[in-house]
């Protein structure tokens, strides 16, 4: 694992692979490096004139089964729902969801659900679509589910007395609060996969400090011009680029020795870059407890229950 890149993905002929966020910085990466391993890359995405700029250059890259997109907005349910459908009209089997769709340090806002933004669409869409497909994910052999998450769930802490910010908001604790989240739930799908006897991988994945829009993004939406340069400056002289950010979540996604329940990141000083390797998530990450209650939060706010037979 020491010097891995995504050169060294295995064939992925016969598999399909749903990624979220795919029109874009790590997620496109992610598309482009599978689509070449031979996959049949499925996109989803928000915004459609993006998707169809995207589709076309992963279609260039793709070496077997043509790629497609469906529509999908992680802030809207109803969105979610019908997404999930689509996927299950178009093909029979899933073999990797990538939930790596993410919005960063945004100023306040809610989702058409109601939820805060951070919260509602870089956890609960996610944990709503990753139990939609729940049913064609259990019909391929080997399964996997893959949640980016990021070094800022360090500093997250649940609010479980206001998870959506309602009395108190703050735009950096509410984005770790939604990191920490990803990763409480990736611990606790592995714990009931292996309740439930299903053959279902469950890992995370952080990208270090990549140089993606989602930076400069979370300043760009409040109007702060001088944070933006400064974070288009950032990306250009510190950050590793977003295809070598997306190598922790490719690897998850691919290598026959990863484990369920286990996190990646780079290896590079402070986690910050390099090649992928297995990381440690906080004490506040590995609570079973916190797990626990942050699904059964989950599930009555967006209606879904998972069903595993």
């Amino acid at each position: 694992m020491t010097s891995w890149t995504s050169a060294d993905i295995p064939d992925q002929t016969g598999k399909t692979i749903l990624i979220t966020g795919a029109n874009s910085g790590l997620g496109f990466r992610s598309a482009l490096a599978l689509a070449r391993s031979g996959a049949q890359v499925i996109l989803g995405c928000r915004n459609p004139a993006k998707a169809a700029e995207a589709l076309t250059e992963v279609k260039g890259a793709a070496t077997a089964a043509e790629p497609f997109a469906v529509p999908l907005d992680l802030a809207d349910l109803s969105s979610v729902a019908a997404a999930a459908d689509e996927v299950a009209r178009r093909v029979d089997r899933l073999d990797v969801l990538m939930n790596n769709a993410g919005v960063m340090a945004i100023p306040r806002h809610e989702t058409a659900d109601g939820f805060e933004a951070q919260f509602g669409t870089n956890h609960l869409g996610h944990f709503a679509l990753t139990g939609r497909l729940l049913p064609l994910l259990l019909t391929a052999p080997a399964p996997r589910v893959v949640v980016t998450s990021s070094q800022a769930h360090r500093i997250g802490r649940m609010r479980w007395e206001d998870p959506h910010g309602r009395t108190r908001y703050r735009k950096w604790p509410a984005y770790g609060q939604s990191k920490l989240s990803n990763l409480l739930f990736m611990f606790e799908l592995d714990r009931r996969a292996r309740a439930e006897g299903a053959n279902l991988l469950a890992a995370a994945a952080h990208p270090g400090y990549a140089a993606t829009h989602l930076q400069a993004a979370a300043y760009e939406t409040s109007g702060n011009r001088l944070m933006t340069r400064i974070m288009g400056f950032a990306n250009s002289v510190v950050a590793q680029s977003d295809a070598h950010g997306a190598w922790p979540q490719l690897y998850a996604a691919t290598m026959a020795d990863v484990r369920s329940g286990a996190y990646y990141g780079p290896r590079g000083p402070f986690e910050m870059r390099g090649h992928p390797t297995v990381v440690r998530p906080t004490a506040a990450a590995r609570r079973p407890a916190d797990s626990q209650r942050l699904w059964e939060l989950s599930e009555r706010e967006t209606g879904v229950t998972y069903t595993w037979h």
